[in-house]
């Protein structure tokens, strides 16, 4: 089982950056395929960003693509999501997730462990 712990939200201007992190506890962290989904207001829970079980694969939704960098760090049982350039919708709550997989789950259904989550908000 692991529990996830999102941190790093808050408040920036538009074409600023921020840097997420999310701390999982566990001793089989290095043995999850890891994920960023965010939800906005009004709408569905989507996929960001993942990475797999060793860190060597990501995926990325077209949205963020070039702008958004996922990474972990399996010594220290974190994952990481660098946002550049962040524009106004970009704002959202933003979650990482869990999946016990070799691939990188794209669905937010085929993940078993979710963060409260943390609220990034963009001004334009």
């Amino acid at each position: 089982q692991v529990q996830l712990a999102e941190s790093g939200g808050g408040l920036v201007q538009a074409g600023g950056s921020l840097r997420l992190s999310c701390a999982a506890s566990g001793r089989t962290f290095s043995g999850y395929a890891m994920g960023w989904f965010r939800q906005a207001p009004g709408k569905e829970r989507e996929f960001v960003a993942g990475i797999n079980r060793r860190g060597g694969s990501t995926y990325y939704a077209d949205s963020v693509k070039g702008r958004f960098t996922i990474s972990r760090d399996n010594a220290k049982n974190m994952v990481y999501l660098q946002m550049s350039s962040l524009k106004a919708e970009d704002t959202a709550i933003y979650y990482c997730a869990a999946d016990f997989s070799f691939t990188i789950p794209t669905l937010a259904a085929e993940y078993n462990y979710w963060g409260q989550g943390t609220q990034v908000t963009v001004s334009s």
